[in-house]
């Protein structure tokens, strides 16, 4: 795992090192690089970077005074195509759709395609049962009491909540390691809540949605029918607004396309930056 520091603070990533074209993949709160586990080994030839965004699931605390809004998240990974010096990236959105964020601040010159897969769009930010996280991180102190509940199996495994982001089901023991850091560490909290808490109002959401048509780049919009978060005409609406845009629903599949469908995403991935992935037996 390497780490490059951002003017924000440090963000770890994978990166595959592969010859072929630059594929990022990005991911939700407060997950990590592992939730693309599946996918990574389905692109051979493909130089796969997946960083750990400070979601909430990061390890390194971001610095005190770190925008990590929903607008500051999307120039933190601005920041990090250019520290990295990346071109002609495929920048893959899952979950966390605000790097779209990247075309209202001008800022999408790294970015050659753009892949949204079941990810936050509109007024949908945070999506379904996440707006509660959004709720209690705007009260001090609040978000402490809340992920005292993911302790519990249960109010872990809730259809409406994060039990209900993959068809298959997550493992327990990631979904816990995805939100121990927050659970033990202030600092890390603290990042978490700035971000969960950090959404702009629905009239400023749905102001900057519009200018999203500006990015003439190629774009696949992947949109999953078992998804309780996203819904289900945001795929249709998302790729009627960019203008050179394409759908691909995926069937027994819900918001984690990884998770539940990552052979058929990651040949969808493949085929949309330019080089196809072997057939697999």
């Amino acid at each position: 795992m390497a780490v490059v520091e951002l003017a924000a603070g440090p963000v770890t990533y994978e990166d595959t090192g592969g010859p072929g074209p630059v594929v990022l993949l990005g991911h939700g709160p407060p997950m990590d690089s592992r939730v693309w586990r599946k996918v990574v080994p389905l692109l051979p030839g493909f130089r796969v970077i997946t960083p750990t965004l400070p979601l909430g699931g990061h390890r390194a605390p971001m610095h005190r005074n770190a925008d990590l809004s929903q607008r500051g998240m999307a120039r933190l990974l601005g920041d990090f195509l250019d520290a990295l010096d990346l071109t002609d990236v495929t920048l893959v959105l899952n979950d966390w759709g605000g790097g779209q964020f990247l075309i209202n601040d001008g800022r999408t010159d790294r970015v050659g395609r753009l892949v949204l897969a079941a990810c936050e769009a509109f007024d949908n930010f945070p999506p379904g049962a996440a707006k509660v996280l959004g709720a209690a991180a705007r009260v001090p102190g609040g978000m402490w009491p809340l992920l005292q509940l993911f302790r519990l199996r249960a109010f872990r495994r809730m259809r409406g909540g994060y039990g209900g982001m993959s068809v298959v089901g997550l493992p327990d023991d990631l979904l816990l390691d995805w939100f121990a850091p927050a659970t033990r560490d202030r600092r890390i909290r603290r990042d978490f809540a700035r971000f969960a808490g950090g959404a702009p109002g629905r009239s400023e959401l749905l102001r900057l949605a519009a200018g999203w048509r500006a990015f003439t780049k190629p774009v696949l919009v992947v949109w999953a029918e078992q998804d309780p978060l996203m819904p289900v005409e945001h795929g249709p609406r998302l790729a009627a607004l960019y203008p050179d845009a394409r759908l691909e629903v995926l069937a027994d599949c819900a918001t984690l396309v990884g998770e539940d469908q990552p052979e058929r995403f990651a040949r969808l991935v493949a085929d949309f930056a330019g080089r196809k992935v072997p057939s697999i037996h």
